[in-house]
């Protein structure tokens, strides 16, 4: 069976160049063509994924078969092989060994800094000033994530490092994991800013570990977790293994729900009837109390409205790799093989999601989720590489949005600018804090 090249291709740049471009518009228009449709970064050969049951496939039922990808390559020679990183046995041994600091009675715990944190970073607005949101919600989640990991003195030097890099590492990061080999090696600033960015996070986050390790003790926090657990063998992690696993948990954890927040509050002030029921939903739970993580589960719309903007400002690429033959869409893929998966091109397909650049949390009944096939909503991934993080994420999302709406009224005060990456990020969220 023969799959279609998408058009645009170029000689030595093949897709690279329209895929930077034109991105979003790009990869929705490869569904048109086939459920599988053959692109080229560069010289080299990717297939594009465009159907949720072969999504669903790569992701979950034959998620063994697929390793990480050439992204994830370019990454790992700075970001380690942390969870977000690491492949097969490994990535398995990995993950066992971490898994019990998100257990629901841990989260539970962290919800306390959570609700702190937000708490804090709203008492410091003033009735009527104008925020720049995008900024506020970035503190809270380096906060918050920086917090649950780091609990000593020394740790709060790493958090604050994070607040100064871990942005600047995402966001480079996309552009050279799409390019060819030699940008990366071109003295322009993005580049500068990236190694910089890297050393000064690897610096003191080894500096954290050096000093847990004079210590020794058990701090309650998620360092301590690391530090402390063994694998099945009893083993422990490496230093330099714990230190990826950091990278990796203040990476994936700080960008996605900083994202996320910004757009919550930017979607709720745009849409009137959305604010209207998050405002009585608030009131009929809290009651004019603090939210608490026993309240998460009772905040319904409140979810709707964070897997809304999860499925709207979802992220743009993934890439996986063939590590042993697979029958792919009724194409048979030789070990090697780089295929391309969206979930921003999942997450916008009308046949699934009608109208989808409007704005409709109504879409997370569980009457109308349930009618979604498996693999159209892929916000954290799913299977076996599915985020570690995930119920961690949501419940920080609903918190902080519980925090906030309680006591403000967000309105825009000028509109909002956007950047696009490896998704949409929002430049100029300036909106006025209106008290209720």
């Amino acid at each position: 069976m023969s799959v279609p090249v998408a058009p645009g291709r170029l000689p030595f740049l093949g897709h690279t160049l329209p895929l930077l471009r034109k991105r979003f518009e790009f990869t929705a228009n490869l569904r048109g063509q086939g459920d599988l449709v053959e692109i080229y970064l560069g010289p080299m050969r990717t297939l594009f994924v465009t159907s949720p049951q072969l999504m669903h496939q790569v992701l979950v039922t034959d998620a063994p078969k697929f390793h990480k990808g050439r992204m994830f390559d370019k990454f790992r020679p700075f970001m380690g092989n942390g969870l977000v990183m690491s492949n097969g046995p490994f990535h398995q041994r990995q993950r066992r060994m971490m898994q019990p600091a998100f257990h629901r009675d841990r989260i539970a715990g962290y919800a306390n800094t959570m609700v702190r944190a937000t708490r804090e970073l709203v008492d410091g607005w003033r009735p009527g000033e104008v925020r720049r949101i995008e900024e506020d919600v970035q503190g809270l989640a380096v906060t918050i994530v920086g917090e649950a990991l780091f609990s000593t003195e020394i740790g709060e030097r790493a958090v604050d490092e994070a607040r100064r890099s871990i942005f600047v590492i995402v966001k480079n990061g996309i552009v050279r994991a799409l390019s060819p080999g030699f940008v990366e090696k071109l003295p322009i600033p993005a580049n500068r800013e990236f190694d910089a960015a890297i050393d000064r996070m690897r610096a003191i986050v080894q500096e954290v570990i050096a000093s847990w390790r004079v210590d020794g003790t058990d701090q309650g926090d998620l360092l301590s977790m690391l530090m402390l657990a063994r694998d099945e063998a009893g083993e422990p992690m490496t230093d330099e293994q714990v230190f990826d696993e950091v990278i990796t948990l203040l990476s994936a954890g700080i960008e996605t729900t900083a994202l996320a927040l910004a757009w919550i509050f930017h979607e709720i002030a745009a849409n009137p009837a959305v604010e209207q029921r998050v405002l009585a939903e608030l009131d009929e739970v809290l009651a004019g109390r603090p939210v608490s993580f026993e309240d998460v589960p009772k905040l319904t719309y409140v979810a709707q409205v964070a897997n809304e903007v999860l499925r709207k400002y979802s992220l743009w690429l993934l890439m996986r790799r063939v590590a042993e033959e697979v029958e792919l869409g009724g194409v048979r893929l030789a070990p090697g093989t780089e295929l391309i998966i969206s979930p921003h091109a999942m997450h916008h397909n009308p046949v699934h999601y009608p109208d989808p650049e409007r704005f409709d949390p109504d879409r997370w009944t569980p009457e109308r989720a349930r009618l979604l096939p498996k693999g159209a909503f892929v916000p954290f991934g799913g299977g076996i590489y599915q985020c570690i993080g995930n119920h961690f994420a949501l419940t920080e999302i609903v918190i902080a949005v519980a925090s906030v709406c309680a006591r403000y009224r967000l309105v825009p005060d000028r509109p909002v600018r956007t950047k696009f990456t490896n998704a949409v990020y929002p430049l100029g969220l300036m909106m006025k804090a209106v008290p209720r």
